[in-house]
């Protein structure tokens, strides 16, 4: 097989690898945002478990990066795609390390009477997994006009947490036996705002394997 056909076959493979890791993640958001809601303890316990095999994906993307600069010897465009796609990876595991975190907390939790019921929260993650899902997809499309806009959806993202931020502040001013609760709840909110962060990195990244420039967009944070 000719080696272009060889490079561009396994590629493929790779692309494949991340929408499968990225769906491993979007399901840990949702999951960890369900284990929250209903107190399940179980559940997330079960996320933390899983943790490991998000980590063991990026693992194995890595490799197959880098097996594939060492043997296809890419041209400049393609060797972009390969370094996005080694950058894009370590984004999804660490959106993976705040569902984590979330699930974390509820174990904290634990069964604690609920401070309000979790409306911008579950909106927050919803958001989030669905800007995940998109800005994944245009990279697969080499689709840089829609990466950009995604990122700067990121606003949604920061406009909830701080209202968020201001309602559990009301509480725990009118109530400081609400504190740890409060402050807990505020905990997952910050892990979900990181979260689309981390898609806004990959924004980035699937501009600059598209145009071959790095920049920043909406002022993301790293």
């Amino acid at each position: 097989m000719e080696i272009r056909t060889i490079f561009h076959k396994r590629l493929r493979e790779i692309q494949e690898d991340i929408l499968a890791m990225g769906s491993m993640v979007s399901k840990a958001i949702l999951r960890s945002i369900e284990a929250l809601k209903n107190r399940d303890l179980t559940l997330a316990k079960q996320i933390i478990e899983d943790d490991q095999k998000i980590d063991h994906k990026r693992f194995e993307i890595e490799e197959k990066c880098i097996e594939l600069i060492a043997t296809q010897q890419p041209m400049a465009g393609d060797l972009r795609i390969i370094v996005a796609v080694l950058n894009i990876i370590v984004e999804l595991e660490r959106i993976g390390d705040y569902a984590e975190g979330i699930a974390k907390i509820t174990i904290m939790i634990g069964d604690e009477p609920p401070l309000k019921p979790l409306i911008d929260i579950p909106r927050m993650a919803d958001k989030t997994v669905d800007m995940l899902a998109r800005s994944l997809d245009a990279f697969i499309k080499r689709d840089a006009v829609s990466a950009k806009q995604i990122a700067l959806e990121d606003d949604v993202i920061d406009e909830l947490y701080n209202q968020v931020f201001r309602e559990l502040l009301i509480f725990m001013m009118e109530d400081p036996r609400t504190v740890t609760r409060a402050t807990r709840l505020i905990w997952v909110a910050h892990d979900l705002e990181r979260s689309a962060d981390r898609v806004t990195n990959i924004c980035e990244r699937v501009v600059y394997a598209v145009t071959g420039k790095m920049e920043e967009i909406g002022g993301s944070k790293y």
